[in-house]
């Protein structure tokens, strides 16, 4: 039997509490208690980054990481970019860019090139292949997401995204 645990989060700047299993994964909690869907199951074993979300702004594949963890961090799904109806910068450039076939990989794809674009506001092909390299495509859009990617970079003077 599993034990329940209290904990209290931020989901895309909304403040939570909840009671959680303890063995309860992240990627369920989302999907099945937050009623958030964007996030993606593609293989559970943390290998194809559809399930990308951020934690205090690093990408996390939420299939590894259990709903406890949260606990005191900031969560931040692919729904919680759009402000105001407006989508965020790099949801614009993957629409702007082509950057998806069938559209699974987005959101994760999309988690972990926003956290690149928050440390690194210029980052070369290098670096766009090394954020992204925990992320699959299997319809092979990697040339389009990766000039999204670049594209972004040039958007603000100051280096972030808004």
């Amino acid at each position: 039997m599993s034990k329940n645990v209290t904990i209290n989060f931020s989901v895309n700047g909304e403040r939570e509490t909840r009671v959680v299993e303890a063995d309860l994964s992240l990627l369920t909690f989302i999907r099945e208690q937050l009623n958030l869907t964007g996030t993606k199951e593609g293989c559970a074993v943390g290998e194809c980054g559809a399930c990308i979300v951020l934690l205090d702004g690093n990408p996390a594949n939420s299939c590894l990481v259990l709903a406890a963890e949260l606990d005191g961090k900031e969560l931040l799904t692919i729904e919680g970019l759009a402000r105001n109806g407006e989508l965020d910068r790099v949801q614009k450039a993957f629409i702007d860019h082509a950057a998806f076939q069938c559209g699974y990989c987005t959101p994760g794809m999309i988690m972990s090139a926003r956290a690149l674009l928050e440390r690194n506001p210029s980052p070369t092909d290098a670096d766009i292949d090394e954020a992204l390299s925990g992320n699959l495509c299997r319809c092979g859009a990697y040339q389009e997401i990766r000039e999204a990617v670049k594209s972004c970079s040039r958007h603000n003077g100051e280096g972030r995204i808004e």
